[in-house]
C-alpha cells in the first residue's frame, strides 16, 4: 500500500470516497492511504441512516483507504478493514493519554464524539474515510462532539500529523501481516 500526508487543507465533502479518487486527483496508482487536515461538509452522504443529516466540522484529520485488491469489492471485508483502522485509532490514541471508548466504528471521548466513519465498495474497490475532529469547532450542533486539541492541545498540529503516520504505517503492517499469514497457512 502506498501511504501519503497531503500537506494542503482540501476539503472533504465525500467525492473522496468515489472508486480510484486518489488516482484521478492525485496521480497515485493502487492501494493507498491517504491523509491530510482540513475542514468537512459531507454533500455526497453514503450512509442512508445519516442522509438527513449534518456532517461538518472546520478541521478534520482525514483518513482515505483504498483497496484495489479484491474484485469485485466486498463491502463486508471493506467494513472489517473500517473496524481494523478505527481501533489502531483508538490505540494510538490511548498512547497519548486519551481515555477513549469505541462504539462500533466511532470513537468516544466520555459522551463526545471524536470521529465520523464510513466504509463502502465499488465494482473495482473498497473505500474508507475516518474523519478525526482536530477541535469540536464548526460541528452540527445537536451533536456532542470533541476534537483532539481540546482534549490534547499539547500534542500540537505536528503531533496530530505524526499521529496520523503513526496509525497509516500500522494499518499498512497489519494488512501486510495478513496477506503474510495467509500465504503461509495449508488450506485442507
Amino acid at each position: 500500500m502506498i501511504y501519503e500526508h497531503l500537506e494542503d487543507p482540501i476539503l472533504y465533502d465525500g467525492s473522496q470516497i468515489e472508486p480510484a479518487w486518489a488516482l484521478s486527483e492525485l496521480g497515485i496508482k493502487g492501494s493507498s492511504i491517504i491523509t491530510w487536515i482540513g475542514p468537512m461538509d459531507v454533500k455526497n452522504i453514503v450512509d442512508y441512516e445519516d442522509v438527513d443529516l449534518e456532517i461538518k466540522s472546520e478541521n478534520v484529520l482525514h483518513f482515505i483507504v483504498e483497496h484495489f485488491d479484491e474484485q469485485p469489492a466486498s463491502l463486508r471485508l471493506s467494513y472489517h478493514r473500517q473496524r481494523v483502522l478505527v481501533m489502531l485509532l483508538m490505540e494510538e490514541l490511548r498512547g497519548h493519554g486519551f481515555e477513549i471508548r469505541r462504539e462500533g466504528d466511532d470513537l468516544y471521548v466520555g459522551s463526545s464524539k471524536l470521529t465520523v466513519s464510513i466504509a463502502t465498495a465499488s465494482v473495482s474497490s473498497m473505500k474508507i474515510h475516518l474523519g478525526v475532529n482536530i477541535h469540536e469547532k464548526g460541528t452540527p450542533d445537536d451533536v456532542d462532539t470533541v476534537g483532539l486539541l481540546d482534549e490534547r492541545p499539547e500534542i500540537g498540529m505536528e503531533g496530530v500529523v505524526q499521529i496520523a503516520e503513526n496509525v497509516a504505517m500500522a494499518y499498512i503492517h497489519e494488512i501486510d501481516s495478513i496477506e503474510e499469514d495467509i500465504c503461509k497457512t495449508r488450506i485442507f
